[in-house]
């Protein structure tokens, strides 16, 4: 039995996009023991899909902390894994390469100098899902499902409505504002659910309190379940839900791998091609400003047709 590493940091929705990736690794080594490198946001959701026997927290130390940099490079040395797959292939885990002691791992990744480089000529350019594959490809591994999070569960009751819904996601992170369609667009929408006897259920935390207040005051039959809402309960209440619309966030990720229909709207911050939940089948609409997305190309583009 060898040692396997797997490594993925983040963000939220990198890291559901490599969940196929991640089960294609865990299956070609059916009798090796896997360990997964990441960042403390991720290590108990990915904990809960089973996989990996270990789980280390990387707490992303710099060359500037060189004690805990040089501690985390020993700590995984040790461990004298036989293939290391890296599935977050920046800067840092080319550092961690790089700082290796030999005889280093058999690695798969971009830093350079290892022993299995990802030699896609357009990998900065195509979306991450197919990038993974291809890069697993060059590893022998060519069953490669997609994005799933059939392992995330959450305890629904009293949060899911009786009769048909859709979810409505209309926060993204704090300091990117650009990136959220307007409150005043989502109440639209939530108005027009509502006339199609679909319940509009919101998604969001604390950052989105206000957005989510606000379309509840212009729908009061809106379903406001901020800051109520585990990942595991989101995945729940995406599989019972019709369809979802949301920003570039990583719940909507959460949301389409669970899997559900989903409808992303992107500004000119972000690239759909390379980042958009649900690949390849889902719709997505951008803007720049997002703002200009209107509220009549959003109602013709939802995943599943409803009519007034």
């Amino acid at each position: 039995m060898a040692d396997i590493l797997v490594i993925k940091h983040g963000a939220l929705g990198d890291v559901v996009l490599a969940t196929g990736a991640m089960q294609a690794i865990v299956r070609h080594h059916p009798d090796d023991r896997m360990t997964l490198l990441t960042t403390a946001p991720y290590a108990k959701l990915l904990q809960s899909t089973g996989w990996f026997a270990d789980i280390i927290v990387d707490d992303r130390p710099s060359l500037w902390t060189p004690i805990r940099l040089f501690g985390l490079i020993r700590r995984l040395a040790a461990k004298r894994f036989a293939v290391v797959y890296d599935l977050q292939t920046s800067r840092r885990t080319s550092l961690y390469f790089s700082l290796w002691p030999k005889p280093k791992p058999r690695w798969s990744g971009i830093a350079k100098g290892c022993s299995d480089p990802d030699l896609q000529p357009e990998r900065e350019l195509i979306h991450t899902v197919p990038r993974l594959k291809g890069q697993l490809a060059q590893m022998g591994i060519v069953d490669v499902p997609p994005p799933r999070v059939d392992f995330l569960q959450g305890d629904v009751t009293g949060l899911a409505p009786a009769g048909p819904f859709a979810l409505l996601v209309p926060g993204c992170a704090p300091h990117r504002p650009d990136k959220r369609w307007p409150a005043t667009h989502y109440a639209q929408l939530a108005v027009y659910l509502v006339a199609c006897g679909i319940r509009p259920v919101l998604i969001g935390t604390a950052a989105e309190a206000d957005a989510l207040k606000a379309i509840k005051e212009e729908c009061p039959d809106a379903l406001d379940l901020g800051g109520r809402t585990s990942f595991g309960q989101i995945a729940s209440l995406a599989r019972r839900a019709a369809f979802a619309v949301g920003n570039d966030t990583g719940p909507m990720h959460l949301v389409a791998a669970a899997p559900c229909p989903v409808l992303t709207l992107f500004s000119g911050a972000s690239t759909p091609a390379r980042s958009a939940p649900g690949w390849p089948d889902e719709p997505w609409l951008q803007r720049e400003p997002l703002s200009a997305l209107g509220i009549d190309e959003v109602l013709a583009a939802l995943p599943r047709a409803v009519t007034a």
